[in-house]
């Protein structure tokens, strides 16, 4: 099948075009930047330049196309406006004049029940714009991703900094991005998803409490935790509303208050996983991800703290006294 796949370069991205090519798909790849997306490349992909914000950039991509998989998303210095919708709206009407056959699009679970959260109403806006659109989509609804957590707990706790959590933390069901990636491209082979929404999130719900305790488990330290009251967190939203070049950071403080409600963010995947006939028990929980990743992060400073000692002895000079 030949895949553009839009947002290549992103966390998600990337895992979709490297599963792409290992199952012999030809994938083709949008990108603003060649040379940051030269990995692709090396991959096997092909790069074709362009700007979701840029209507005209887009035609060319999608000559020959079969299926677009859309996992492009707002950079911390873009427009969460202007990427997102105006962006998602320029692809959708390229795909139908295309005449492209497939269009699979990630959302955010629970969208529809933030509509005074900038990027969940822009998602759901999205959704309604492809599901009227006549195109064969698939829409899958996420909720975070596992990697995101090194960042934001395993570094910390092993540099021994604080570890911020926000007001009363909810149960969210992350998913590794390589079985997001597994699902995304089987979904493809599967016409029963066609004209579907679905979640897709992980095993398990996990609190900012119970992320940490797991990581101080692995670790063997003991976490510093920060807690920012959702007062403040509210209080910092409106105060960025004030000024216009800060209404990006506004809208990242809207969505990360969701967040900090206390609310779930999971659903039953049972009819996602008999749709597309995988196996819960093939799907990647925390803990093992977890585990891997302190492993291996372990065993690297212990060879880097061997390898620090050892160069320690070989500067020692041997004094001989004098008789």
């Amino acid at each position: 099948m030949k895949l553009l796949i839009v947002g290549a370069t992103g966390t998600l991205g990337r895992q979709i075009a490297r599963h792409a090519l290992d199952q012999g798909h030809e994938v083709r790849c949008l990108v603003r930047n060649s040379r940051k997306a030269a990995f692709l490349k090396e991959w096997g992909a092909e790069l074709i330049v362009g700007d979701l914000c840029q209507a005209e950039t887009l035609p060319p991509a999608l000559e020959g196309t079969d299926a677009i998989i859309d996992a492009a998303s707002a950079r911390a210095t873009d427009s969460i406006k202007q990427v997102d919708w105006e962006g998602k709206v320029n692809l959708i009407q390229a795909a139908q004049t295309a005449k492209i056959n497939r269009y699979l699009f990630f959302s955010i679970l629970n969208a529809e029940k933030h509509p005074d959260v900038p990027l969940m109403e822009i998602k759901r806006c999205t959704e309604l714009f492809l599901a009227q659109s006549g195109l064969n989509y698939t829409i899958f609804r996420l909720c975070g991703f596992m990697q995101g957590l090194i960042g934001q707990y395993a570094v910390p706790i092993l540099d021994n900094q604080a570890v911020w959590i926000t007001g009363q933390s909810g149960p969210v069901a992350y998913m590794d991005t390589q079985d997001v990636a597994k699902f995304a491209l089987r979904a493809l082979e599967v016409a029963e998803t066609q004209q579907k929404t679905l979640p897709l999130v992980g095993p398990t719900a996990w609190t900012a409490e119970g992320i940490i305790e797991l990581c101080e488990k692995l670790s063997g330290k003991t976490a510093k935790i920060a807690r920012v009251p959702l007062g403040l967190l509210r209080f910092m939203r409106g105060f960025t509303r004030f000024f216009q070049w800060t209404y990006n950071i506004s809208d990242r403080l809207a969505f990360a208050e969701v967040l900090a409600t206390g609310q779930p963010l999971d659903a039953s995947m049972d009819e996602v996983y008999q749709i597309l006939g995988l196996d819960l028990e093939q799907t990647t929980t925390l803990e093992s991800y977890l585990q891997d990743y302190f492993s291996r992060i372990l065993k690297k400073l212990k060879e880097l703290d061997y390898e620090k000692n050892k160069a320690k002895k070989k500067k020692k000079t041997p004094f001989k006294s004098s008789v």
